[in-house]
């Protein structure tokens, strides 16, 4: 791809929409670990944040290579929604794992759902492409998982 200031701006603005929704799981993993009783689950979702803010540096390094300089902010508003939410929803559960479980399910849905609709847009260079393929993969294994703790 050729850089046009242009086709630059256009990336780093889908990076950083990614980098966003990053955040949100992040900070949503973060959260739901404590409100979560069980260790295993505890241990697993600060595992799932620990994982997000690495994709969060991966892609903040594609915006430094486009010679561009990154907003480390913290979220979306959405996803400061769905955090929202989720204190709410554990707040009247009493941390009830499954409620939990389902937010996480439904934010996890949600980020694959952008990263696919980011792949199908097909403006971004083959590196960064690569890049998201590996993230949206890990992300949707995630989810897989999680959605197995649900049914069990």
């Amino acid at each position: 791809m050729i850089h046009t200031e242009e086709t630059t701006t256009e990336a780093v603005h889908i990076l950083e929409g990614l980098i966003s929704i990053l955040e949100d799981g992040k900070l949503g993993y973060t959260n739901a670990a404590e409100h979560v009783n069980d260790l295993s689950i505890k241990a697993e979702f600060l595992d799932y944040a620990r994982e997000r803010a690495l994709f969060i540096v991966e892609l903040q390094d594609q915006i430094n290579k486009l010679g561009k300089s990154t907003d480390t902010s913290g979220g979306g508003p959405l996803g400061a929604l769905h955090r929202t939410w989720i204190d709410i929803k554990s707040s009247f559960t009493g941390g009830d794992t499954k409620a939990i479980i389902n937010a996480c399910i439904t934010g996890e849905e949600t980020a694959v759902e952008k990263y696919k609709m980011t792949l199908e847009k097909n403006e971004l260079e083959s590196s960064q492409i690569a890049i998201i393929s590996k993230q949206l993969n890990s992300i949707q294994s995630t989810l897989d998982k999680i959605k197995a703790k649900r049914l069990s």
